[in-house]
């Protein structure tokens, strides 16, 4: 079972977000995905500001209407007057609110789409080693959560934010316009409440990080056990994996507990103090009503208006917060993005067609994972166009590294690879690996038909050409005898069909390809013996008329081919046919072959 190390991507994910010129200059960026749609931000920013200054215009006419109704107002307004002009601006709010959230909506949900494309389209560009030195579940679990976050920034928080900011000036400034002794009262209270929001809300935050974190645990464990869930039941550990999901759950549950606690104390603080704050000064104004320096409509508009003052305050802290760690949640996202993609020299590289000479000279190599174990060691090989060579060795010999590093998954260490003279590194990558087809030994289909799997290996080809594909895979006897034929799904990574039936939809895919190059590697090790000899001799009909490349354990698969390479060690220590193997005195391949090694 997987732990977490030190430097897991988690922990990576989960800064302490400060504000700072280098924040701000790279989390900007990615509001550049709202770009082409600044008009529409702009419009709708203009009437947030127009909703904003009616809403503190409706509440002085409320207060208004009291010294109207206590006979205090000496204006030409009448109640009736007014209550026509409430009427008028409240369909006039209505009418705003809804083109804003239309506008604001347009903005967001194209933003959000054109970085879930970009994303998603920069990771499957990404070398292997990216996806290696991640946890594939625990990364999807954190890139979903920070483009919600980016969402909600987008959609709610940015425009919120603004709004918050447009109240707390506009409403100083109208009560500094209507009462200037009281809000130079107001304005002397308010900085304790502020200061101990500011303080408390710290503290939550960083309750909300560690339980983001821990949700995140929970996420990861749930996926591994989901994707692995033949393993779990084969070892029968439904309750070992219960009680690990349980003990992620229960720390979820402390910390989210604590959470509340410091939401509880934060709100109590809060209504306490800023309670506190306004009976103040609303003492204040009631003396002022005493001395006939204030009127009763003025106090109550005064209230109203402190009462959205003090909201703005607030939720320009939460805002702020929201948006300054959603600036930090998108470091992840700016990383895949601006990460160097295998595809970035597209147009550089050679693309003529490839014959299938294949050269390995002196080849050295390490994984990047594991640099401290050599894998391959000075290794040289040599296949002819249309030839058939096997690599055979135990298990960490170096053979699944030999296919990988033809398909240029990784960098080598030193040495080189060269096909039909060239180094492989001179070749466009795309252009590169439409020339190989790879049959694995667990054959992974796509959640679709069986059509959208064989058409895989060839996006473009015609119903006719996908039926001669399977006919020639000995695949198109059970497609034909399902009711839905080649519109069968296959469920989720192929699980409606058998092994076998996998297996030659695999290689029917790799048929319809028309390779240059193929590489099998243990095609058919996990068949029983009528599967193999039907995968064995759709197999057979791939490799005519090209180079393979085969790893098999099976001495039915390999005894036929031109050159056998034994190895040992990330070493070639034999080479020969199957014969001249069998005639070596003492030779590693003769003893396996004699120990069963090869069945």
């Amino acid at each position: 079972m997987s732990r977490r190390s030190k430097h897991s991507i988690q922990d990576d994910d989960l800064p302490k977000v400060k504000m700072s010129k280098e924040l701000l200059s790279e989390g900007s960026k990615i509001f550049s995905y709202i770009k082409p749609y600044k008009w529409q931000f702009i419009i709708g920013l203009v009437l947030l500001a127009i909703s904003s200054v009616i809403f503190l215009g409706v509440l002085r006419l409320a207060g208004l209407m009291v010294d109207i109704a206590s006979g205090e107002s000496e204006e030409f307004w009448s109640l009736n007057t007014i209550g026509l002009v409430l009427i008028v601006t409240f369909l006039a709010q209505g009418i705003i609110s809804f083109f804003r959230i239309y506008l604001f909506a347009i903005v967001s949900e194209n933003g959000i789409a054109a970085i879930r494309t970009d994303l998603y389209s920069k990771m499957i560009t990404l070398p292997v080693v990216f996806f290696e030195n991640s946890r594939v579940g625990e990364l999807i679990s954190r890139i979903t959560s920070d483009v919600e976050r980016l969402y909600n920034v987008f959609s709610i928080v940015l425009a919120e934010f603004l709004r918050q900011i447009i109240m707390l000036i506009g409403g100083i400034i109208f009560l500094a316009y209507i009462t200037p002794k009281l809000s130079l009262i107001m304005l002397g209270t308010f900085p304790f409440v502020v200061i101990g929001a500011i303080f408390f809300g710290r503290f939550i935050r960083s309750l909300s990080k560690k339980r983001q974190k821990a949700l995140a645990d929970t996420n990861v464990i749930m996926n591994e056990t989901v994707t692995n869930i033949r393993s779990v039941k084969s070892f029968t550990n439904e309750e070992f994996e219960s009680k690990r999901y349980s003990s992620a759950i229960e720390k979820v549950i402390e910390i989210s507990l604590s959470y509340a606690k410091s939401r509880g104390i934060f709100a109590a603080f809060i209504v306490t103090v800023f309670s506190g704050a306004i009976v103040f000064v609303i003492w204040s104004g009631a003396k002022m009503i005493q001395t006939n320096e204030l009127s009763a409509g003025e106090l109550l508009s005064f209230v109203s208006i402190t009462g959205i003052i003090g909201a703005a305050i607030a939720g320009i802290g939460n805002f702020y917060t929201e948006l300054i760690g959603a600036l930090g949640a998108t470091e992840r996202i700016r990383e895949i993005i601006g990460s160097v993609s295998e595809l970035q020299d597209v147009d550089n590289g050679v693309r003529q067609p490839i014959y299938g000479k294949i050269e390995f000279k002196n080849v050295n190599f390490n994984y990047p994972t594991r640099n401290d174990i050599q894998v391959l060691k000075d290794l040289s090989l040599h296949i002819e166009p249309e030839k058939s060579i096997a690599l055979v060795g135990v298990s960490g010999s170096g053979k699944s590294t030999i296919m990988a590093l033809l398909l240029r998954l990784y960098e080598l260490n030193s040495g080189g690879i060269f096909i039909d003279d060239k180094n492989i590194n001179d070749y466009d990558l795309q252009a590169f690996r439409r020339n190989f087809s790879i049959v694995p030994q667990d054959a992974i289909l796509f959640g679709g038909s069986i059509r959208d799997n064989i058409k895989y290996g060839k996006l473009d080809a015609t119903d006719e050409a996908v039926i001669a594909a399977a006919k020639q895979s000995n695949s198109w006897e059970f497609i034909e005898s399902f009711p839905e034929g080649l519109d069968t799904l296959v469920g989720d990574r192929g699980i409606k069909l058998s092994g076998g039936q996998r297996q030659r939809i695999s290689i029917a895919r790799a048929i319809l390809k028309d390779p240059a190059v193929l590489l099998l590697d243990e095609a058919t090790s996990a068949l029983d013996t009528e599967s193999e000899r039907l995968v064995q001799s759709a197999l057979d009909t791939l490799m005519e008329g090209r180079t393979s490349i085969i790893i098999a354990h099976r001495l039915s698969t390999i005894k036929n081919v031109d050159v056998i390479y034994v190895l040992e060690d990330g070493q070639i220590i034999e080479t020969g046919s199957h014969e001249e193997l069998m005639n070596v005195p003492s030779g590693k391949y003769k003893n396996q072959v004699e120990l069963s090694f090869l069945e």
